[in-house]
């Protein structure tokens, strides 16, 4: 029951930030929950936890798929096809992960993405809040 309790708090947690987050802390967000993703289908794996292992990685499939669809093209072509690639092997690594039981793929997607994510952390708040405008100011959004 506690544990049930516990999880309906964190959705409500987190469906009330996300109501109101730009779009900058939303990718943040996408990263955060990637990691965490990650580390709990690599402690899955570790206890023989199959079905939770592939929820996890399926969830995190998920969210790499969501920060795919982020990507802007317009704004840096090259930028683009590379962060798209990069998304790709990530994918290909957890599916043979999945497989294989191997956790050192799995390690190796939170490798790549730890810097992706720290960088994104350092963007300075006047650039945040000048490319946030200008998202919510664009006909796509």
């Amino acid at each position: 029951m506690y544990g049930r309790n516990l999880k309906a708090y964190k959705r409500t947690n987190l469906e009330a930030e996300l109501s109101v987050a730009d779009p900058h802390r939303i990718i943040q967000m996408m990263y955060e929950g990637l990691i965490e993703r990650l580390s709990q289908a690599k402690g899955a794996i570790l206890r023989n936890d199959f079905e939770y292992k592939a929820n996890r990685l399926d969830k995190a499939i998920g969210i790499i798929n969501g920060l795919q669809t982020a990507l802007d093209r317009k704004g840096n072509p090259e930028l683009f096809d590379r962060m798209y690639a990069l998304y790709d092997y990530m994918k290909e690594l957890l599916g043979k992960a999945s497989v294989s039981l191997d956790v050192s793929q799995i390690d190796e997607v939170i490798n790549l993405i730890l810097p992706i994510k720290q960088a994104w952390d350092q963007i300075p708040q006047d650039i945040k809040d000048k490319t946030n405008q200008e998202i919510l100011n664009s006909p796509d959004y």
